[in-house]
This record gives C-alpha cells, structure tokens and sequence, in this order.
C-alpha cells in the first residue's frame, strides 16, 4: 500500500523530522525574489512599507499580476526541488514511491482528477454568474490574459504538485512510518494542510470558518490517496482547482489576483459556501471516484493497522 513503500527506503524518523524543516526553509528561501522586487518597487516610488505590514492583501498590487503571480509560485518549484534533492539524497527514495504503488504513473487518473473539479468548476461558476451578473464584471484583456495562461499552465502545476508531494507524499509517509498508522498522518497532514492557508487573504476576508473548507480539502486529498494507493488523482485534482480558478475568476481579496476573465466584485461572506464542498461536492466526487476505480476496504485503507515492516 501506498504508505507502506517508504518502509522499502531509508525511513529513519529522523530522515523525516529533519527533512520537513530542510524543505520548508527551501521553501521559505524562495520566496526571497518576491520580497525583494516588492521591497526595491516601494522604495522607488516611494511608497508606504508600514502600509503593506499593515495590510498584506496589499502586496498583491505592488507588481503587475503577472510578475506577482510568477514570483509567488517560484517559491513552491524550489520548495518542489528541495524535496526531490532530499528524497533522493536523504532516503535515497525515487519520486516515485511517493506517487504511486502502480509500475508507472497513470496519467489517465491525473486527468480524471482535474477534469472533474475543472468542469464542476465552469459549470458552478456559469450558473452563477447567469444567477448573480451583478457580482462580476468581465475583465478580460486578450494580451495579459495570454501571458497568464502561459504562466499558469507552467507554474500553477509545480505549486500545486509541491503541496501534494509534501503533504500527501512525503509527510503522509513519512507520519504513517513514525506512527505505524494510516488514520494519524491522514487527519494531521489534513490539519497541517489547512493551517498552512490559515494567513491567506481569504481567511482574513471572510473569517477562521473557511478553515473548515480547508482541512477538508486536506482531508479529501489524503482519502483520495490512501483510497487509490498513489497521488495521481490528488495531483490532478488540486491543479485543476487552482489553474481554473486562476484562470476563470479572481478577486480583491484572494490569494491569486490574476488578469483572469472574470472580478467578483461581491461581498464575500463565509457560510453556507464553506462548508457545501465538503459535506456535499466531495462525498459525490468519492461516490464517483470509488466507482470509477473500484475502490472497496476503506476500514483497512484508511484506519487499518500497518503491514509489516520490512526495515533495513
């Protein structure tokens, strides 16, 4: 099974303890660019520094969206590198192991993954958008909007696959190899998931209960992995998320201030929304999931007791 592979490797907890913080400083390392050309912007135009530490929604609109949106998600392609350096010279694991028990990656699930939050995703905002025109205004521009796309196709994948091989890959081994357990690292990477969006803008917008969609999502991912024994429909399904996202919709107030198609001008509030992904969209997208895939022993999957250990 999938967590059981890292048993196969160099799986020392201290391999594990010690990586999270190597690749998270890595990670933290490339966000240095992007702080850098916000920093040397504000002081050439001589604009307010003690403003932007007030508000960090602000730092989103020191740069044009483009180059804001290319230096944010540097950081995760060299936290990504990182954590391949590490797993190969550390644990001397292939990234592999930490996508899947199947002989090779299956892209087939990959696109499953995406296409479905991708066309839930234009079906939901359509309808919504047809409901509520009120709430949006095109701004579609046919230049920065190609720019975007170009970027986003290329980098939005290598942020997302980051989280995933963290979270869902690395720690989700690497938790289940301390503990000798599946439910403990599928309910603390969902935690630890959520918590890492806890400073985003959209948190602070519409308040803590959209940390509920959050460490959902977090959880959804981790079932979706332990369930099909690899990352590939995680990996597909978080980048299908974020891409169109980016892509179709974008705000004032969230995390990617894009050049998309269409603003939500609306007054965000968190409710209802927050919490129909998770209690009603991915149990369907399970029901469709375990369908597709055949899946069956979730007891043994999810909270089963770890097979032996064929250690070193």
């Amino acid at each position: 099974m999938f967590i059981e592979q890292a048993f196969n490797y160099l799986h020392h907890s201290w391999r594990y303890l010690l990586g999270t913080i190597v690749i998270f400083i890595i990670w933290q390392l490339g966000t240095i660019p992007f702080a850098a050309a916000i920093f040397s912007k504000v002081l050439m135009d001589g604009g307010d520094l003690e403003a932007l530490q007030e508000d960090q929604s602000l730092l989103m609109k020191v740069l044009d969206p483009n180059l804001t949106l290319f230096l944010m998600l540097l950081s995760f392609a060299i936290g990504l590198f990182g954590l391949y350096i590490w797993l190969k010279g550390v644990h001397q694991q292939p990234m592999k192991a930490i996508t899947t028990t199947r002989k090779k990656v299956d892209w087939q699930r990959i696109w499953f993954g995406f296409s479905l939050i991708a066309g839930t995703t234009l079906v939901l905002t359509g309808v919504d958008y047809f409901l509520h025109p009120e709430s949006y205004e095109v701004q579609f521009d046919l230049g920065s909007f190609a720019l975007l796309f170009i970027l986003a196709i290329v980098m939005i994948p290598l942020q997302t696959s980051f989280e995933e091989y963290l979270f869902r890959g690395y720690l989700m081994q690497g938790i289940g190899v301390m503990t000798r357990t599946r439910w403990v690292p599928l309910l603390l990477t969902s935690v630890i998931f959520g918590g890492m969006h806890f400073f985003n803008p959209e948190v602070a917008k519409m308040g803590p209960i959209l940390m509920i969609y959050y460490i959902g999502t977090g959880l959804f991912l981790g079932i979706i992995t332990l369930m099909d024994d690899g990352l590939e429909l995680a990996l597909g399904f978080h980048a299908g998320n974020n891409l169109i996202g980016a892509l179709l919709v974008t705000a004032d107030w969230t995390a990617f201030q894009t050049d998309s198609i269409l603003k939500d001008i609306s007054d965000p509030s968190a409710g209802v929304d927050a919490v129909i992904p998770v209690f009603i969209i991915y149990p369907v997208f399970l029901f469709l999931m375990a369908r597709r895939f055949g899946w069956s022993q979730w007891r043994e999957k999810l909270t089963g007791p770890m097979k032996t250990d064929p250690s070193h």
